[in-house]
């Protein structure tokens, strides 16, 4: 069975696929939210603004949208009134996983006073 992929950026800037997949997941937030779903189980609202890094909610909102219509996370209803949800990676998503670990190994390598979280550790 062939593997489904992402539809295409709306705003690709060249064939590259570094930069496309910057275009997705580029921003200050995305791998964060990839994170806190992956690998530390937060699938809410609450749960991505209690964060160190203190997501602002509009932006969290905007993060979430974007990643939904790209494929990356899927939604689901887990109260009707009012109506609110969970957040969950796709199997694209999950792909990301590794890279986020990736990325925490070259930064407590190569940055001081910087370590792995337990959660991080493969």
């Amino acid at each position: 069975m062939a593997r489904k992929k992402l539809p295409p950026t709306l705003a690709k800037r060249s064939d590259c696929p570094i930069a496309t997949a910057l275009d997705l997941v580029g921003d200050k937030w995305t791998l964060l939210l990839i994170r806190d779903i992956g690998l530390f189980d937060k699938h809410r609202n609450k749960d991505f603004q209690s964060g160190a890094e203190g997501i602002p909610s509009n932006i969290l909102a905007s993060r979430l949208k974007h990643l939904i219509e790209v494929g990356i996370l899927e939604k689901r209803l887990y109260e009707k009134h009012p109506p609110r949800y969970e957040y969950y990676l796709t199997v694209a998503g999950k792909d990301l996983v590794p890279v986020v670990r990736s990325l925490a190994a070259w930064s407590a390598n190569n940055v001081q006073e910087i370590s792995i979280p337990r959660k991080l550790r493969r």
